[in-house]
């Protein structure tokens, strides 16, 4: 299916104007990068490069879009002619997924002539925002929640496409697994779930219902203890299923104050493998306050797919260099309040001390900065003439994340507000 009419009708009529004009096929430089963190962040996550990946190679304006667009005439002949024709041909380059972010950073470099790039600019910000608040807010979670398994629950809090996008995302940040089938057939993020309250009120009593969950599922399964009594589920859990029960669930009261009632409760019946996960609500904030209690889970919904107070990472998209009428390019920049860009093609690496914490995100404007030895290169190519070059598993955008999180420096894991863990240096 063709993505080309997810975009704005101006990036169209530019075209047009831009085609008549005769600067249309000027060479350019795009740059898609944020002006600054959501306000408090400490570092950003980007998500979301391989579904931007996959939708530039479903970019072509077919015979029903091309019929959309006569029909409403949004561009006249000429520019449909042009874009029945389209296809990308230029360079992408770009911060590749998984990979933190600080202000400025520049996320994906496009290369191509104007109308090739330009009309791509709403499609690469609807992913990259919306994947990157996702990510970037799952990195604080599985911070705050260190080696206890965070799991993606989100699917009923938002649109049933997006929710497909955040278990990706989420998975990318951390994530262990997701409660939605799609991320998984799609994706292959790791699928999870067993029962919820409605299907212990569907039974007579509490015990039927877990009898029946037992015996289907297996004594692994996870119950639900908190419908009726906790305590009296608790003790029935492991009755019916023995002390090889694999988790109980808390969905609601002091989570605290319940997970170390529960852990004792188990720990007397002899269950003292049983794990104990935790949902209802969380954020990163309440994850991490439940650090000293006997947690094993965490199941996380609306907070993570509303990207926990930050539901877009406030990208941009912005013409930073073109060609001038003596053929040499010229970067340009946006100089509006509170809206500036800086020209220039970018080029970027993160500076590292000599035992490999992150100390800079230096810029380059125009040539590469200069690496003192320790450094890491963080643009890497995406799209080369047109031909997607950077697609990679998922588990390696997984793994990136996890190192480059790791080389941040400590104030990195602060959820109280504060300035950007790194500062952005831009040379040249």
């Amino acid at each position: 299916m063709t993505t080309a009419l997810l975009t704005d009708h101006y990036e169209l009529t530019m075209i047009q104007a831009a085609l008549a004009g005769g600067t249309a096929h000027r060479r350019s430089v795009f740059e898609l990068f944020p002006r600054r963190l959501p306000e408090g962040r400490r570092y950003g996550v980007v998500g979301g490069v391989g579904r931007a990946l996959d939708a530039l190679e479903q970019f072509a304006f077919d015979d029903e879009a091309i019929a959309v667009l006569r029909e409403h005439q949004v561009v006249d002949e000429a520019t449909l002619d042009w874009l029945s024709a389209y296809r990308f041909t230029g360079d992408v380059w770009g911060y590749a997924e998984g990979e933190t972010y600080f202000p400025y950073s520049p996320l994906l470099v496009v290369e191509s002539t104007f109308a090739e790039a330009v009309v791509l600019e709403t499609l690469l910000l609807s992913v990259y925002n919306h994947d990157s608040a996702i990510a970037s807010a799952a990195s604080r979670m599985t911070f705050a929640a260190e080696d206890r398994p965070c799991i993606e629950m989100g699917s009923r809090r938002t649109h049933e496409e997006a929710a497909v996008a955040c278990a990706r995302a989420a998975y990318v940040a951390g994530f262990t697994a997701t409660s939605n089938l799609a991320a998984g057939q799609r994706h292959g993020v790791p699928t999870t779930g067993t029962s919820a309250h409605s299907f212990t009120l569907l039974h007579d009593s509490e015990r039927e219902a877990f009898t029946a969950q037992v015996e289907s599922l297996g004594r692994g399964t996870t119950l639900l203890v908190d419908t009726y009594d906790v305590a009296e589920a608790v003790r029935m859990g492991v009755e019916i299923a023995g002390r090889g029960l694999g988790a109980v669930r808390l969905d609601s009261g002091d989570l605290g104050v319940l997970a170390h009632r529960v852990r004792a409760e188990l720990d007397s019946l002899g269950a003292t493998d049983t794990r104990i996960v935790v949902t209802s609500d969380l954020d990163e904030f309440a994850i991490a306050a439940l650090a000293a209690a006997p947690v094993d889970g965490y199941g996380v919904g609306t907070s993570l797919v509303t990207g926990s107070g930050a539901p877009t990472a406030g990208f941009v998209y912005k013409l930073v260099s073109r060609e001038g009428e003596d053929g040499e390019m010229v970067g340009v920049a946006k100089k509006s309040k509170d809206k500036i860009s800086i020209g220039g093609r970018k080029y970027a690496l993160r500076r590292r001390s000599p035992d490999g914490v992150a100390e800079a995100e230096v810029i380059g404007i125009g040539v590469p900065p200069e690496d003192d030895g320790d450094d890491r290169e963080l643009l890497v190519p995406l799209v080369r003439d047109g031909r997607v070059v950077g697609r990679e598993p998922l588990d390696a955008a997984r793994d990136r994340h996890t190192a480059s999180r790791a080389e941040l420096p400590l104030v990195a894991r602060q959820l109280s507000r504060g300035e950007p863990a790194l500062p952005t240096q831009h040379v040249g």
